[in-house]
């Protein structure tokens, strides 16, 4: 008799989304946007402050940066070609529960992607998201619900996973 090893569908690890973000006012907050979706392949949004910061000259409703959110296959495919702008290789310090992220200096480090003129040099920053069947139980409207906290995902699954499938190194 041989016993088969079934994996509980609920502990899969998959990525969420995947978050480009980048900080700018007035003529450079259009830069950046281009950049973005230039990168994406989609529309970016407008980022606008809620609270005043008076030492930063924030006040709220101004726009202060730009972002994109990308899901499923697409995310993935930016995803290679983003770590690829860091030779595949991250810090422990950059992974967080459920989450990683990372900064790329200048655009013009990503594989594929050539100088714009009108946009200059300028970087980005990136957000990855991890995430387990049954959060939306957390996360609806109507009758929702609590999730334990084995449910969350945890700074060695996400190094795990990160090695397994996109081969990314951790120093």
């Amino acid at each position: 008799m041989s016993e088969q090893v079934t994996v509980n569908p609920m502990r899969t690890i998959r990525i969420d989304k995947v978050l480009l973000s980048c900080g700018a006012i007035d003529k450079d907050l259009q830069k950046a946007k281009k950049l973005l979706e230039m990168i994406s392949g989609m529309k970016a949004q407008i980022i606008a402050s809620r609270k005043r910061i008076p030492n930063f000259n924030v006040r709220p409703g101004l726009e202060v940066g730009t972002r994109v959110t990308l899901r499923g296959e697409k995310a993935q495919a930016l995803l290679k070609r983003l770590l690829a702008a860091l030779a595949n290789s991250l810090s422990i310090s950059q992974v967080s529960p459920n989450h990683f992220s990372f900064g790329i200096r200048e655009y013009i480090e990503i594989p594929g992607t050539e100088y714009q003129r009108d946009i200059g040099i300028r970087g980005l920053n990136v957000t990855v998201v991890f995430r387990r069947a049954g959060l939306r139980s957390k996360l609806r409207k109507i009758k929702t619900g609590k999730i334990p906290s084995r449910q969350h995902v945890s700074e060695e699954e996400i190094i795990k996973f990160m090695e397994d499938k996109f081969q990314t190194r951790f120093n």
